[in-house]
């Protein structure tokens, strides 16, 4: 039996997420959880031609034979639906699949023609599950309240989101903005015990932030390991970890 997939909606973030860490908790097998927030679906309606109401959305994937798919279907439905989530959709053919998550695929492309002639940049942290439907309300209080556009896209069933900042590299005002709202984004995750950092790396950006996270003893470690194997300093030469004195 081929996967089956469902888009089903919240009226506020913090009920979609919680769907989510119910459906978790009840032991449904989902194989992909996807979130988008009302300004990444809305974006995401301009952008690829679609007609999803604009209110905060979960994509689901579940795998299984056929009567897997049904109670599994039937338990997720349930739990959104107790948590005022509506309109579902549902789908096994690939055509269709397709289709529902378009949305999802374009996210990236969406944000960006929100505001032609501006530039995106990709930011992420990771929580707890019992943490995200917190963090994500506060973060997009904060994107409001500082006047930044920022549509959120997470892989919810981990913990981890993104926020997309679509910025105008010649401002350097808002430049400030968005580089503060990363910095209070990344240490709201670490105050939830989460991390700085959920797949977009560390780098230089979040260096500062590693640190904090793990402590200089932990950094001591990494660093020592760097030098064993890589004596000349010749990967990824000042990235993650300060330049050793030579």
């Amino acid at each position: 039996m081929g996967p089956s997939y469902t888009a089903g909606k919240g009226r506020r973030p913090k009920d979609a997420v919680d769907s989510t860490i119910r459906s978790t908790q009840a032991g449904v097998p989902i194989a992909r959880i996807e979130f988008l927030d009302d300004v990444m679906i809305d974006a995401c309606n301009r952008f690829s031609c679609l007609s999803y109401p604009v209110t905060p959305t979960l994509f689901l994937e579940f795998h299984g034979s056929e009567q897997s798919l049904k109670e599994q279907v039937n338990t997720t439905e349930d739990i959104t639906q107790s948590n005022r989530g509506s309109d579902f959709q549902w789908a096994q053919d690939a055509e269709t699949r397709n289709r529902l998550w378009k949305a999802r695929h374009d996210a990236w492309y969406a944000a960006l023609a929100l505001r032609p002639g501006c530039k995106a940049y990709a930011t992420d942290v990771c929580v707890p599950l019992s943490q995200l439907p917190q963090i994500i309300v506060e973060t997009k209080e904060d994107l409001i309240e500082n006047r930044l556009t920022g549509p959120i896209a997470g892989h919810v069933g981990d913990g981890n989101f993104h926020c997309l900042m679509v910025v105008d590299p010649t401002d350097p005002e808002e430049l400030h903005r968005v580089h503060l709202f990363t910095e209070r984004l990344a240490r709201r995750a670490l105050a939830m015990g989460g991390t700085c950092t959920g797949e977009h790396g560390v780098g230089l950006g979040k260096r500062a932030l590693l640190c904090e996270e793990m402590g200089s003893m932990a950094i001591q470690v990494m660093q020592g390991l760097k030098d064993t194997l890589d004596p000349n300093n010749v990967m990824n030469p000042g990235k993650i970890l300060q330049p050793r004195e030579l």
